[in-house]
C-alpha cells in the first residue's frame, strides 16, 4: 500500500471508470476483521479499489476516548497493507462523520466512477438508525459482509425488510456495482470473530489483542 498520498484528508488516486468500494468506520482499533471485509468485497465484487473512510467520530457512539484520526489512519494503513486498499480521513475535511453526506459528495464529484458501500452484517442490524439511511440505499449499491452471530438476524432488520425486493442473489454479487441503488447483496463465507469492541475490552483488562486472520473461520 502506498502510504504518504493516502494519509490525512486527501482523496486517494482515482481514474475515470474505476469501481471503488467505500468502507467507512472509526477503526478503533483496526484489526484483521476489517481487512477481511475489505478483501472479501474487493474479490467477490470484482472492485478496482477499496477506500477505507476513517471517520473523525461515530455519531452513534461516545467518542470521548477515541484516538486521534492521524493515529487511527496510521494503524489502519499498517493493518490493511494491500496495493488495492487506500486510506483517507476525508470526512474530517467535509466536517461530517455522516456516511450519507460523504457518499453524496463523492458520487457528485466523480460521476464517471461507480461506488459500492461495504459494511459488516452487524451494521445492517442497526442501519435504520443512521442519518438518511434510506438515501444511502437509494444512492449506491451496498454489500453486506457476513459476521459471526449476524448471519440471520440482520436479514430481519428494518433496513433489510424495507429493501428486501432489491436484494440480489449472492451468485450475482460480481455484477452489483453495475446497478444503481437501491440494490444490495449479502455475502456469506469465512467470518472473522474479531471486533473493535472486543479488542478495546481486552486492552482495558490488560489481555492480549490477537487481531490476526487466525480468527477467521
Amino acid at each position: 500500500m502506498s502510504r504518504s498520498p493516502n494519509h490525512g484528508t486527501r482523496i486517494p488516486p482515482i481514474e475515470p471508470g474505476m469501481t471503488i468500494g467505500l468502507y467507512g468506520g472509526s477503526f478503533n482499533p483496526p484489526h484483521d476483521g476489517h481487512r477481511h471485509v475489505a478483501l472479501t468485497g474487493l474479490k467477490r465484487l470484482e472492485l478496482d479499489k477499496i477506500w477505507c473512510l476513517v471517520t473523525p467520530g461515530n455519531p452513534l457512539k461516545n467518542n470521548s476516548s477515541l484516538p486521534r484520526l492521524e493515529e487511527r489512519l496510521e494503524q489502519t494503513a499498517n493493518m490493511m497493507d494491500h496495493p488495492s486498499i487506500s486510506l483517507t480521513g476525508l470526512e474530517q475535511q467535509l466536517s461530517s462523520g455522516y456516511s450519507a453526506k460523504t457518499i453524496l459528495w463523492l458520487t457528485r464529484k466523480y460521476p464517471q466512477n461507480r461506488f459500492v458501500w461495504l459494511m459488516g452484517a452487524d451494521n445492517l442490524a442497526n442501519f435504520h438508525h443512521w442519518r438518511q439511511w434510506k438515501r444511502i440505499f437509494a444512492t449506491l449499491p451496498i454489500a453486506i459482509i457476513d459476521r459471526p452471530g449476524y448471519s440471520l438476524s440482520p436479514l430481519s432488520s428494518k433496513a433489510a425488510q424495507t429493501y428486501q425486493r432489491w436484494r440480489l442473489p449472492e451468485k450475482e454479487a460480481k455484477g452489483l456495482s453495475a446497478n444503481r441503488g437501491p440494490c444490495w447483496v449479502f455475502l456469506h463465507g469465512p467470518r472473522s470473530h474479531l471486533s473493535s469492541t472486543l479488542l478495546r475490552e481486552k486492552k482495558r483488562k490488560g489481555e492480549g489483542t490477537g487481531n490476526s486472520l487466525d480468527n477467521v473461520t
